[in-house]
């Protein structure tokens, strides 16, 4: 892939449809993004959870376009897609027949069940070793063909797992992949894969035989000429493992380590891991999801593993979050809500960094100067605040983060300082021949400076995120230039 900052979008939360999206990126957005990941856009894009419980991943919703509008974006931009390995809807066509005909469905060793997986029965220590990021244990009873049964669910009763092993799971994942090679996909981007294969006796999360089905899922992929991004919130040297694996895996440490510099002034722990961090990353400061914990925190499966932050360092981002939102993200994390992750503080990065300007601009420099493909999620796009109002009448806790832009809402913050600055710091990105080269990741006294060197072009930034304060100097092929201040005087190439 080009190495151009990419925007994470909703078709139907940023322009309504698929083709107004396009026509955003190409026009107001112009030059800012080289590539855009749309998030699921399958039938339906608004079911359960907002598009991650498809119940048919080949077909775009209608409601938002068709392969041929997917194409059009393709044409100019990289196109990153989401195959959700795994689960699928229960109002999918494939499931509904084993709600009907159970084991005598055709589609019946496609879905997993408590049975399926332990043969011989469960022991109370069986259970206790699954991980699930939610509470509880993963099975909603099920009648499947007037047999109740305990179907697998990692996520939520609406989302069954399928066995990616079964020749059924397998040629439906495979069908998908067929699908988005012939509309010009660029990048697959395994969703949930951490939890796609269950082994007893295991935390089915994460095991050997995961990382095997990543490496087999990856083959498939590249065969057809598709780049393989996994996405997985899990403890910080299973990314380095799979990044070994793997075209791409999320810097999903970064935006805690981020915060944690910013509220403390102490960057040492960011410092540490630039050290070791894999340089094929997908920087991320914001997602969809909320803000990890887990990425930066002891080893969930293995105890004595430190994180990247100890205990005490984490509750400092946690209710540095709440604080910096004056505790809106209280109300949208934990308990406080449904779709309850026990692994993530619901916020916009921009709330919680307080909405301040040059601490968010400061924060999106260093995205942008450390090695990988830097990505931008629509709502931090636009420094967007947390949508409370959605928050109430949804009652989602990760809703907080998922405002719907009217064309209003869009040209409204358009004309704001923070929104045209980072748009020209990622054109600036985008422009700059110097991020293929090599990267230095220094600390100074107060803050941390990142060196980016290409042959004679190089650019340097020098940055204290508790302050927002910034020297960002750069030379390329028009000549030299710094500035001191990226709200009013953002950098450009040129």
């Amino acid at each position: 892939m080009r190495n151009r900052v990419q925007l994470i979008a909703y078709a139907d939360r940023l322009g309504g449809d698929i083709s107004a999206l396009t026509n955003i990126v190409r026009g107001p957005l112009a030059g800012a993004y080289g590539g855009v990941h749309l998030l699921p856009f399958f039938t339906p894009f608004d079911g359960a959870d907002a598009g991650f419980d498809p119940v048919d991943h080949t077909e775009v919703d209608p409601r938002l376009g068709g392969w041929g509008d997917l194409a059009a974006l393709a044409a100019d931009h990289e196109v990153v897609v989401d195959v959700i390995v795994n689960h699928v809807s229960a109002d999918s066509a494939a499931f509904i027949d084993v709600l009907a005909h159970g084991d005598a469905s055709t589609y019946a060793p496609m879905f997993l069940t408590m049975s399926s997986v332990f043969p011989d029965g469960a022991t109370e220590a069986d259970l206790a070793k699954i991980y699930r990021p939610r509470p509880g244990l993963p099975f909603t009873p099920y009648t499947l063909g007037g047999e109740r049964r305990l179907v697998w669910t990692t996520f939520t009763p609406q989302q069954v797992d399928i066995d990616v092993r079964s020749e059924q799971g397998r040629a439906y994942l495979i069908s998908i992949l067929d699908r988005l090679r012939d509309v010009g996909v660029s990048l697959v981007r395994m969703d949930a894969v951490g939890y796609a294969i269950k082994t007893a006796g295991t935390s089915c999360f994460m095991t050997p035989d995961t990382f095997d089905f990543i490496d087999e899922f990856t083959a498939l992929a590249h065969a057809r000429g598709l780049d393989i991004l996994v996405e997985i919130h899990s403890y910080y040297r299973d990314q380095i493992d799979i990044a070994a694996r793997v075209d791409w895996v999320y810097d999903f440490a970064l935006p805690p380590l981020v915060l944690y510099a910013a509220y403390t002034g102490d960057h040492a722990p960011l410092h540490r891991w630039c050290d070791m961090r894999p340089a094929n990353a997908i920087t991320v400061l914001d997602t969809h999801d909320g803000i990890g914990i887990v990425d930066v925190g002891p080893d969930q499966k293995v105890s004595g593993r430190p994180g990247l932050l100890t205990p005490e360092q984490l509750d400092v981002v946690v209710e540095g979050i709440h604080e910096s939102t004056a505790g809106e993200s209280r109300k949208s994390t934990g308990q406080a809500a449904s779709n309850l992750d026990v692994y993530q503080v619901n916020s916009t990065f921009y709330s919680a960094l307080g909405a301040d300007d040059r601490r968010y601009l400061a924060a999106r420099a260093v995205q942008f100067m450390l090695p990988g493909i830097p990505q931008v999620y629509y709502v931090g796009a636009l420094a967007g605040a947390n949508d409370m109002d959605f928050l109430a009448r949804s009652g989602v806790g990760r809703d907080i983060n998922r405002h719907a832009y009217s064309d209003d809402d869009l040209a409204a913050d358009l004309e704001r300082p923070v929104v045209q600055s980072l748009l020209a710091l990622a054109r600036w990105r985008n422009e700059l021949p110097v991020f293929e080269g090599e990267a230095i990741v220094e600390g100074k006294d107060e803050g941390i400076r990142i060196t980016r060197r290409q042959g004679e072009v190089w650019a340097a930034l020098v940055t204290d995120l508790s302050q927002g304060e910034v020297h960002l100097s750069w030379s390329g092929p028009d000549g030299e230039g710094e500035t001191t201040d990226l709200l009013t005087s953002p950098p450009r190439v040129g």
